[in-house]
């Protein structure tokens, strides 16, 4: 495996009411002087689904540098005919991305107009042809799979949560990556590293945790480390590290 570095963004809620210009920024700029191999933008790129939201959200993403970046919709970008704005700008919500032997999956957990999630089992064939074999696979949604501490009264988990985890757990697949909540966050369960992103860029924050995002790094010989980046500063805080 060669060296493959990730950002993971999540949640940044373009919009004139809570989007941070400041944080945006900041965001950009940081990103761009680490020459991420990909970007994972895990939804809610808008607040509200409209047209002129979704012009400034990927107005925002196209000065990311990166070669590669995989996006999915959140519940957010599905409202108010959001998910049909999201086929047009952004041309897929299932990407995949193949970096030397990893392997990034996305698929769409959102509903129109509704909060909850659902990735249905017209995706788990896409996902079991997409994420078999050897290479070190990572799926990408919006929603979690897993209850997140410190987000209040549990919502909004996927419907199928248990047949997917079932199935990625059957794959063996190594990492899932996510957001929603805007709590970051991370769990180990059955091998595999569920790591949730807080909100990068909006206002919208629960109690006093500050926006940040993921950095991944993936080293030859299979070794994954992972930090947790404040968006205001750029520091790196390590929150896990495994040879795997």
């Amino acid at each position: 495996m060669a060296r493959v570095k990730i950002v993971h963004l999540s949640d940044i809620h373009v919009s004139r009411q809570y989007f941070s210009d400041e944080l945006g920024e900041k965001v950009i700029r940081q990103v761009n002087q680490m020459e991420p191999s990909c970007v994972v933008l895990s939804g809610d790129l808008t607040d509200d689904g409209y047209y002129p939201e979704y012009v400034e959200a990927k107005s925002y993403i196209d000065r990311i540098e990166a070669e590669n970046k995989v996006i999915v919709p959140g519940n957010h970008d599905s409202r108010n005919a959001g998910d049909k704005l999201f086929d047009e700008l952004f041309s897929t919500r299932y990407p995949v991305c193949t970096l030397d032997d990893v392997k990034i999956v996305g698929v769409d957990s959102s509903e129109p107009d509704l909060d909850d999630g659902h990735i249905g089992r017209i995706a788990y064939p896409f996902i079991k042809e997409n994420l078999s074999g050897e290479d070190f696979k990572i799926l990408v949604l919006h929603h979690h799979l897993i209850p997140v501490p410190d987000t209040g009264r549990e919502r909004n988990i996927p419907v199928d949560a248990g047949d997917v985890l079932k199935l990625i757990s059957e794959l063996r697949v190594d990492l899932v990556l996510c957001g929603h909540k805007h709590v970051p966050w991370l769990w180990v369960l059955n091998g595999i590293v569920f790591l949730y992103a807080g909100t990068a860029t909006t206002l919208r924050i629960k109690a006093h945790i500050e926006q940040s995002y993921n950095y991944i790094e993936l080293e030859p010989g299979r070794e994954l480390t992972i930090y947790r980046v404040s968006s205001a500063t750029g520091q790196k805080k390590l929150v896990y590290k495994i040879q795997l």
